[in-house]
This record gives C-alpha cells, structure tokens and sequence, in this order.
C-alpha cells in the first residue's frame, strides 16, 4: 500500500487539511509523535519497508487515540493528533502515557518476518492556530537533548525555550550586521616572550549594535546553533586582511568545524592573499574546534592543502575536555594554544601545572610552538616564560582593541 492509500484506507488527514484545520480552531491540544532514528529504518532495510512500517504505525496510531480525536500525517515519520477537548496537562500525560506504553508492548510486523519494535517522542501544545507547529517541535527537541521515548508538554518559560528565542534574536542580528558590515574585527596582541615584542595577532569577531559592541559570548552560540558561523568568519578574514596587508605580523582567524564543512576557506583565503599581497605563511588558521571531531577524511584534506599552499594551522584551547594526543600528532599543528583556565591557575593549582608541563613536553618533541592565553598578571607571565614557553597573550597586555596596539614593554 503506497502513502496516499494508506492515509485514505485509515482515515488519515494530509499536511494541508492539518494546516487548515490548525487556522480555523481557536484552541487545541496538538500531539506531535515522531518516531526515534526513523532514518536508521529507512537506511536499513529500503524506503519500501519504511513506508509499510509508517502505514502500520498509522493503523495502531488510529487504535490507540482517543475516539473524539483525529489523526493526521504532517511528513516523514511524523504523525499529529488533533484534540479538540479542554484538557489539563494530567489528562495530556495519559494520552502520551497511553501511546508510549501501547507501542512499547507491540511489534510491528514487515511483510511477515521483519519484526520492529518503535521509540517514540512525543511534543504537545495548546493554544491557538500554526503557533502550535513550532510549540510541539520544541518540545521534542527539548526532551532529545537528554533522553527519548517519552514526551513533553511545551513550557513557554523553560531555559530551553528561551535560549531558543535568545537564539532567533540573535541570528537576525547577525544576519543584520552582516548586511550592514556591522560584523567587525577586533585584534588582541600575541607576544614572542624571547624578543619582548608583539609578533602576532589573533582576529576577534565582534557585533556592533548601535553605538554598542557586542562580545561575542552574546552572539557565537547562537551563530553557532543556526549555521551561521561561517558568514561571521567571512567578515572577518576580508578586514583582517585588510588590516594588515601594510603590517609585517602575522594574525590568526578563529575557524569552526561549520566553516570547514562548508569548504569554502582555501579558495576565499587564496583570493585575500592575492588581493592584498599577504603570503600566506603570515596567516594563521586557528581551529576552534575540539580536534576530535576532525576525523572526517575531507576536513583533513583541506587542513593539508591549506598548508600545502603556505597558512599555518593552530589548535585552540588545547587540555580541554576532548582534546585529543594522537590527532594533535596527526595534524602536527605551526601553533598550540594552552587552555586558557590552566594558564589562569598555574601558579596556584598543582594540577594544573602538570598538564601544562606535560602539553610542553610533547610540543618540544614535536617541534610545535606554544602560545599561552589568559596572561592576567606578571606573575603568571613570569612562570610561563620561565617554563619555555614561546608566546603569551591575554589582558596583562592588551584587551582585544579594533586597533593594533602599542606594548607596555615592562610587562615583559
């Protein structure tokens, strides 16, 4: 039975008599059902199986909703059932209750010898008209963050819910300040703790709106959980480089994992370089990052024909969580950057100390060059250089300025 008669054999409204019923209703309470790793099915055993399985799992769908209640198909694995009782949410949970329970004692039965057994997640709300779409949706995407088969009625004042609005506001932002170039570069000094002077810069990215500029523990995470990050980096690369195309210091763009999936960096770089007259061995690609997750073939590839064609490649905030050795000596980055919370209580923390003694070690071995952020005192200025290591940045020296500065040299 294909999609069309399976919704007409078991009474099953369509997309768009769902739309319209959702217009016309003043209140309702709307039951999202979406079944868990759907796509695993379909990848497993073919679309054919995956649409009698969703055929199936509509019929008992039918069986188990309430008599006063209609079922309709929204897409994909996605079910919705439309009531229009006043319910409180005690009478709400028995419904999922209900439905969660029923399909996990029933197996659903494949052209008689494919045997599945179903995860659900359930998202419901109540209100008035199409608003109840985005509500449900929320809902379920709340609940997967840590757990499925089970459900979630919509709370307007969850965290959840609110980092999401946080989120909307601010991706409209950036979408804003990128057509309006408000997207702009602020540069923090790296110093070369042999010489006493500033070799380098790190590129910042800042939003600025109105007279005010935005810091970007404001906007990232947003950017970051939409996809926007690479329309940031764009921004960046084009005025830094301009920035410093009448410089001799090299400078260093932060590079997120969304900017190398896009691969769209070599060939922008490349067009910067020429336009501006910067070797390449001047620029500085600082992956953001943990290096865990650069375990896809095609991400390497461009980090190697990247340095291939002369850019140099840093590691940030290595010693976090997820770092990890054996990528670090896989990529064999020009630069390492300590994370920042160890250089912070280096002189205080004893464990703090060992894991900086031991990324030394391996950088020495490596011939990788190590650069210490979150420089706040003279003190841990002092013991950095008095551990070897190379560079030093962070506030002791400068805050990130949209200027390039001039050093202080008795901080060093």
């Amino acid at each position: 039975m294909d999609e069309d008669s399976c919704l007409l054999a078991y009474n099953i409204g369509s997309n768009d008599a769902l739309v319209t019923k959702l217009k016309e209703l003043k209140s309702v309470n709307y039951i999202l059902i979406n079944i868990d790793n759907f796509s695993t099915i379909n990848s497993a055993y073919g679309y054919e199986v995956g649409t009698k399985l969703l055929c199936q799992f509509a019929k008992y769908l039918n069986i188990v909703k309430s008599q006063d209640a209609v079922l309709y198909r929204f897409y994909s694995d996605k079910f919705v059932i439309i009531d229009e009782r006043v319910l409180d949410k005690n009478q709400l949970a028995f419904i999922a209750d209900t439905i969660l329970s029923f399909f996990s004692q029933t197996e659903i039965i494949i052209d008689g010898e494919i045997e599945f057994k179903l995860s659900l997640s359930i998202g419901i709300s109540t209100g008035k008209g199409l608003i109840n779409i985005t509500q449900a949706e929320l809902a379920i995407k709340e609940l997967r963050i840590s757990r499925k088969n089970t459900y979630m009625i919509f709370n307007p004042y969850s965290d959840f819910v609110h980092q999401e609005q946080e989120n909307i506001y601010w991706i409209t932002k950036i979408k804003e300040a990128v057509a309006d170039e408000d997207i702009v570069a602020y540069f923090q000094p790296i110093v070369n703790n042999e010489t006493g002077k500033i070799e380098k810069y790190e590129c910042l990215a800042r939003l600025r709106d109105d007279d005010s500029i935005v810091s970007p523990f404001y906007f990232m995470n947003a950017a970051k959980a939409t996809g926007s990050l690479p329309y940031v980096t764009k921004a960046l690369i084009s005025q830094s480089f301009k920035k410093f195309s009448d410089t001799e210091y090299e400078f260093s763009l932060n590079i997120t994992g969304e900017d190398l999936h896009e691969d769209y960096l070599e060939d922008l770089l490349l067009k910067n370089v020429n336009k501006y007259n910067i070797h390449p061995s001047r620029v500085v690609l600082e992956l953001l990052e943990d290096i865990t997750t650069l375990d896809n073939g095609t991400t390497l590839k461009q980090l190697n024909s990247l340095r291939e064609n002369g850019f140099k490649i840093a590691i940030d905030d290595f010693g976090a969580e997820n770092s990890n050795m054996s990528r670090l000596l896989e990529i064999h980055p020009d630069y390492l950057k300590i994370d920042g919370a160890f250089i912070k209580n280096i002189i205080s923390d004893e464990k703090s100390q060992i894991i900086v003694d031991a990324i030394i070690s391996i950088c020495k071995r490596s011939a990788i060059k190590i650069i210490a952020e979150f420089i706040h005192n003279k003190e841990v200025q002092e013991r950095v250089k008095s551990l070897g290591i190379e560079y030093s940045q962070g506030f002791y020296f400068s805050e990130p300025k949209p200027d390039l500065v001039v050093l202080d040299e008795s901080k060093v």
